[in-house]
């Protein structure tokens, strides 16, 4: 009886074992995000279908700002994640501070396929967003299509507010002042400055949250406002009145990087080359308003042409936008620049 017992409990070991074999070998990632309307349309455009094309438990957390913990983690050399979408500039940081794995793009055909101004040694574009002219058409007689026109008070009357971040705004402030889309790094800071002391007495609010911008143009605090795309699409959904134009946009990114050891490593490779897939890229403006981080996304019809015309990445949107560098604004004059800017606002 003794025996047909051990010969039962050996029968239901090893069956347990055998259960819990592929779900071992198959692994898992931690990824990491914004949080909110945003990561659940990365659930269920890219996370989801990547879990399952891959095999492995996709085990997610969420965090407003990446970088404290990025750095903290880091310094333990043991992190609890293992991939975070997060600001370029982030990924750059940590990849120079020996906080971010470098690359192979050997191994990741799909990610090596997206172009280089895009993509770092450190990091690959997984959405792209843009800042842009929004305005309310009711209260706007003249329509803005550019910065030299935002900053012409005379010429285009009406309230107006600016994002209280150096980012973007120097790039609008030198825009405005005539240089070239192409040519705008390095920034010429000085220039820069000048050009938003012009502008700043008629700036009727220096917006802090992308939740504030939204809530000027929707209350009719303001005429116009630099907003991100989709914080506009969102307000005129709600208010026919609200739009904004891609001319002269800003064309920025969040990247995915992976911490450096990671505990998942290989699957965190795997899964960083899957999200950039055109597949599963062309899935994410199914849930939400943002472009895909691959341009191939875009072609084969994976996206509608109608659609397509409503994000910030599609070709015909990218052209009319000047590329951040998110390079510039990690090296130590971008650096000069953010401290500039704090005694610019208290001036």
């Amino acid at each position: 009886m003794r025996i047909n017992r051990l010969c039962q409990a050996a029968i239901t070991l090893a069956i347990a074992s055998a259960n819990a074999a592929p779900a071992f070998a198959a692994g898992q990632i931690t990824f990491v995000s914004q949080g909110g309307a945003y990561q659940e349309a990365q659930t269920k455009a890219i996370l989801d279908p990547a879990a399952k094309q891959l095999g492995i438990t996709i085990n997610q957390d969420s965090i407003p700002d990446a970088w404290p913990q990025i750095k903290a983690q880091g310094a333990t050399g043991k992190p609890i994640w293992d991939v975070v979408d997060t600001p370029t500039s982030n990924c750059l940081r940590g990849g120079h501070d020996g906080l971010i794995e470098k690359l192979d793009y050997s191994k990741m055909p799909n990610a090596a396929s997206i172009p280089e101004k895009y993509r770092t040694p450190y990091s690959v574009p997984y959405e792209f967003y843009s800042s842009v002219i929004g305005y309310n058409r009711k209260t706007v007689k003249k329509v803005p299509h550019s910065w030299a026109d935002f900053w012409n008070v005379k010429g285009f009357p009406g309230t107006r507010a600016l994002r209280n971040d150096p980012q973007t705004t120097l790039e609008a402030a030198l825009l405005a002042d005539g240089v070239p889309r192409d040519k705008l790094y390095p920034l010429d800071v000085d220039r820069a400055f000048r050009k938003l002391a012009q502008i700043k007495p008629d700036i009727a609010v220096w917006w802090t949250s992308g939740g504030q911008s939204a809530q000027l143009l929707h209350d009719g605090e303001v005429d116009m406002e630099m907003i991100w795309n989709g914080r506009a699409s969102a307000v005129a959904k709600d208010n026919p009145d609200i739009v904004f134009t891609y001319e002269d946009g800003i064309l920025q990114n969040t990247q995915l990087c992976i911490l450096k050891n990671a505990p998942n490593l290989a699957n965190a490779v795997r899964f960083v080359d899957a999200a950039v897939s055109p597949d599963l890229q062309a899935n994410l403006p199914k849930y939400i308003d943002y472009g895909p981080g691959n341009p191939a996304a875009y072609a084969g019809n994976k996206i509608s042409a109608q659609r397509a015309a409503e994000l910030p990445s599609s070709p015909a949107n990218a052209a009319k936008q000047a590329l951040m560098s998110e390079t510039w604004w990690a090296s130590p004059a971008g650096i000069d620049a953010k401290a500039r800017w704090l005694k610019f606002m208290q001036q």
